[in-house]
Order: C-alpha cells, then structure tokens, then sequence
C-alpha cells in the first residue's frame, strides 16, 4: 500500500522591488506574475504597478530565494534589480506596529523595508535627529517607520537619504496603505 503524500509546506512572502515604473524602468504586472511564475511559485498575484509581487513557495533559504529572484528579474529585464523579500507574517507584524497615526491629514505614512538591518541602522544614524515639524523616524524590527507631509515624499531630508545609491541595494519604501493591500489575501 503507497504511503499517502505529504503536503509540501509553503509560506507567503512578498517580493518588494526597488525602483520599478520609475526613472524609464517599466515592467508589466502580467510579465512580472509570469516571470514568478516561470520561477516555480505557487498563488502569485501582483498588487498596484509599483513592484509588489506576493507567492507562495517552500524554499526556506531567504538569502538564496532573493538572490534568484534578483538574477531573474536582471536576466529578463535587463536592469540592476534589488528587492527586499519578506514573508507576509513578517510585513504584517511591521505594519501592526506602525508607531504614528495611520491616518493624518497633513503627512503620509510609510515603511522603509531593508534587506540588510546595518544599512537600516546607518540611515538612522544619517538622518540624525529630525524635525518632528517636518517629518518623523522610528527604527522598527528589520523596518523603519516614517511620516513625510503630503506630496513631499521625495523632498524631506530622509527622502533625499533612502534616494541614495548606497541604499539601492537594500532598501525600499511603501505607503502603509499600499501595504495593508498586501495582507488581503
């Protein structure tokens, strides 16, 4: 008598990518999904046009899943692709701990996600001490907490740090609201 299979445990992550549909780097969602797809991952679904991609796998290897993907995504699209991969849990435990007010008339809430925690550090220490008038910082686990006014998100002192190329390769921002959409499914 055949044993019955055993299910193959998979977890959801997120895929944020660094730089898409922006500065003449343009990826379809539907080539970005068959590209995950190709890749061997299951229940993968784009979310917006700003390089959010969500799957399934049971790779357990973090290090080694991003350092695919990043290939994949250079291989295909022909640019200097980063990303910041992250399981759904983890993006949603960051998101419960957004330490300023989620909804704020006069400023935006991000999330400043890093694939390397020193660099996360090292914007912090950069950004010094900022003006609460302006703009507010927090270091979280494995995240940075910001709030920028409202249509100033790339003029603030830390927007015109996290812009550098230094933090190309490890850092990426989202609004709060854009990560809340990543945690509907």
């Amino acid at each position: 008598m055949a044993s019955p299979k055993k299910e193959k445990k998979t977890t959801r992550h997120i895929a944020l990518l660094r730089g898409v549909n922006v500065n003449g780097i343009t990826i379809k969602s539907a080539d970005l999904k068959a590209l995950f797809v190709e890749l061997g991952f299951d229940e993968v679904r784009t979310v917006l046009a700003s390089g959010n991609v969500l799957f399934d796998t049971g790779e357990s290897d973090a290090s080694a899943l991003r350092k695919r993907i990043e290939h994949a995504l250079r291989e295909r699209f022909g640019y200097d692709a980063w990303i910041v991969l992250l399981t759904q849990k983890q993006v949603a435990d960051m998101a419960a701990a957004y330490p300023f007010e989620r909804i704020d008339e006069e400023r935006h809430p991000y999330l400043v996600f890093g694939s390397d925690p020193a660099m996360l550090d090292e914007v912090m220490e950069k950004a010094g001490t900022v003006d609460p008038k302006l703009e507010r910082l927090k270091r979280g686990k494995g995240v940075l907490y910001w709030q920028c006014p409202r249509g100033e998100s790339t003029d603030t002192p830390v927007a015109k740090l996290l812009a550098k190329t230094r933090y190309k390769s490890s850092t990426t921002a989202r609004n709060l609201r854009t990560v809340e959409k990543l945690l509907t499914d």
